[in-house]
């Protein structure tokens, strides 16, 4: 009894930050990135790592209806982190893509189907206050994600099947975005980059 009261003294002693935040949130992206061995992704922004690359063999890419002449692996798998002031800039691949939240802070993704509907979606772990952990972005399918605001980072994974390869992958830049869907400007400006902006 004395030592479980000796326990609850020390625990209602402690300050009330270091129990109300998790460990996730004491750590920084900078050392996610160097622990997780991430590397910035080209154009897009961000940092990531291949995790998973299937070996039951490759098949001709028109098989899995992709253009291209090369060959593609059956699914392909990476982390990917954003951090403050990066974001994932609008892009699209010929794959279907599954993102799932692991860690961090929530974020926004919007994604712009082929007929211009746009739908914006927060990802993170709080599914009581409507987040989600797993979204699916349809192949061809334009997207983009970034922090919502006052976040520090946000990792997560994603799955892409047929398998990844970067002549799948497109970015989107704003004169082409804004002519394509005019009527989502505002969203458009803030998932692109000028030409002279960095992705890192």
């Amino acid at each position: 009894m004395k030592e479980m009261i000796v326990f609850f003294v020390i625990l209602f002693s402690l300050p009330v930050t270091l129990i109300a935040r998790e460990g996730d949130d004491m750590q920084t992206a900078e050392e996610i990135i160097r622990v997780m061995d991430l590397k910035p992704l080209p154009e897009e922004g961000g940092y990531y790592r291949e995790t998973y690359r299937s070996d039951y063999g490759t098949n001709p890419a028109n098989v899995f209806d992709v253009d291209a002449d090369s060959d593609r692996n059956l699914s392909t798998a990476i982390y990917y982190l954003v951090s403050a002031g990066s974001f994932s800039a609008i892009h699209r691949i010929k794959s279907d893509e599954v993102f799932h939240f692991y860690a961090g802070d929530p974020i926004e993704m919007m994604q712009i189907d082929a007929e211009g509907n746009k739908s914006n979606i927060i990802m993170g772990n709080n599914v009581l206050e409507g987040q989600v952990p797993q979204v699916v972005v349809p192949r061809n399918g334009w997207q983009a994600l970034r922090l919502v605001e006052g976040g520090s980072w946000a990792l997560w994974g994603t799955t892409v099947a047929p398998g990844f390869e970067f002549e799948d992958f497109e970015v989107g830049t704003r004169k082409q975005m804004l002519q394509l869907f005019p009527q989502h400007e505002d969203d458009i400006i803030r998932f692109t980059r000028e030409s002279h902006e960095k992705a890192h």
